[in-house]
């Protein structure tokens, strides 16, 4: 019986131990990914899912700072893109980057609470909540591999950064947000293929239904990852 309770203790301490040891890893950045403000100091971040100013209407799962974290490959080629508006006096304003795992597992469970509607006015105006799951929230998201990025350009007026007019706000999952369509003026669409062709020259693709999401195409396996934005 001495026995059986001391086994009991090991296996409970051995239990509560690898839960804090895994609790400890997820808060660790890894090697390969960086802070992009450390890398591109001139950018503007403004993490929306940290703020609380987003889709779901709240601060958002394993965002405890506003800050964007990314793969440092794509990392560096952000700030070849940045170089070059930088010489038109412009510079990046960053929504979202790396993503952890347990956030895109909170909007999942936020698309199936029907009930709530809170935000559909601002951000899913013309489409059911219960279809955004797939074209514009993915179970596992690119943005929890590190590659992936949510930006807009801002422009220097004055003393001050003002974003240019793309037509729509960040995360407004709508028609008018696909990067083209035949819903916004054409200096709007001008500003929208701006931002696609400086990032695609340096190695992002788009992904058409929004004109702010961008992915840096690399060859490595990039897993999906849960580490805390702190």
């Amino acid at each position: 019986m001495m026995r059986y309770k001391f086994l009991t203790l090991i296996l409970s301490s051995y239990f509560i131990l690898a839960c804090s040891n895994k609790n400890k890893l997820s808060t660790v950045v890894p090697d390969d990914f960086v802070d992009i403000k450390k890398v591109i100091p001139e950018v503007i971040v403004d993490a929306r899912y940290y703020s609380g100013e987003n889709f779901v209407g709240r601060k958002i799962d394993g965002y405890l700072a506003n800050k964007c974290y990314l793969q440092k490959e794509a990392a560096l080629a952000l700030k070849e893109a940045y170089l070059e508006i930088a010489s038109k006096n412009m510079t990046f304003k960053i929504f979202d980057c790396y993503r952890p795992q347990r956030a895109v597992d909170e909007f999942i469970v936020w698309t199936k609470d029907i009930e709530d509607q809170s935000t559909k006015k601002f951000y899913y105006p013309n489409i059911e909540k219960s279809e955004l799951l797939g074209p514009y929230i993915a179970a596992k998201s690119g943005h929890s591999r590190g590659n992936t990025i949510d930006l807009t350009i801002a422009s220097k007026q004055g003393d001050q950064f003002l974003d240019m007019d793309m037509g729509s706000s960040y995360d407004l999952f709508d028609p008018i947000s696909h990067t083209f369509n035949d819903l916004i003026n054409p200096k709007q669409q001008s500003n929208r293929v701006h931002l696609k062709n400086v990032l695609e020259k340096y190695g992002f693709e788009h992904y058409e239904l929004e004109w702010w999401h961008f992915s840096y195409k690399t060859n490595k396996i990039l897993e999906h990852l849960d580490f805390l934005v702190r």
